[in-house]
């Protein structure tokens, strides 16, 4: 029985996959062909959740910032999107500081967009700024971009975008869906 275990375990694990390698597939190919947009979630930061008390946007010594492993998370990041072909338009990023560190170590540049602001300490915040991103996002459904739109931000932003959570470093490929919706077109694990 143990042998029999040994040799069939392995098949069912790669058989629980395929769908994840698929929709990583679907993913990659969407982000080739641009027009779509790359929601990620900042790199691996130091020990902690959320932000110490009284931390300051204008002071990223007072935020949790990327560790080591974080800023190299980062630049794996960017080398990824790069070897699959992805061509980068636009980046925009949360201002907070491991927000635009994760975009500057993956692609080089980072613009600063309000309306990805976390919004874990002040819940009141989530519908208009979801609301914003959403409008954005539906509106490269009539000025389709030619290449694919980077936003880097936190967890509760993407799950309230999209329903899905998301660890760190992790992708979530949405396309826009008319004036202000996204559909979900899969989820890349770093």
């Amino acid at each position: 029985m143990n042998l029999l275990r040994r040799a069939v375990l392995p098949v069912v694990l790669g058989l629980l996959a395929l769908p994840a390698l698929a929709d990583e597939a679907a993913a990659w190919a969407a982000l080739r062909a641009g027009g779509h947009v790359a929601l990620i979630r900042h790199a691996s930061t130091e020990p902690g959740v959320g932000d110490p008390p009284g931390y300051r946007l204008d002071d990223c010594a007072t935020q949790r910032n990327l560790s080591a492993a974080g800023r190299e998370e980062s630049r794996r990041i960017g080398e990824r999107f790069r070897r699959e072909g992805v061509a980068v338009e636009r980046v925009y990023n949360s201002p907070w500081c491991r927000c635009r560190d994760t975009a500057m170590e993956a692609f080089g540049k980072a613009e600063d967009w309000e309306a990805l602001s976390s919004f874990f300490d002040r819940r009141e915040r989530e519908p208009g700024l979801t609301e914003r991103v959403k409008n954005r996002i539906g509106t490269y459904s009539t000025r389709r971009p030619k290449g694919t739109i980077v936003m880097v931000t936190h967890n509760v932003n993407i799950a309230a975008l999209t329903q899905q959570s998301v660890g760190t470093g992790e992708v979530v490929v949405v396309r826009p869906d008319g004036c202000c919706g996204l559909k979900v077109v899969g989820r890349i694990r770093m």
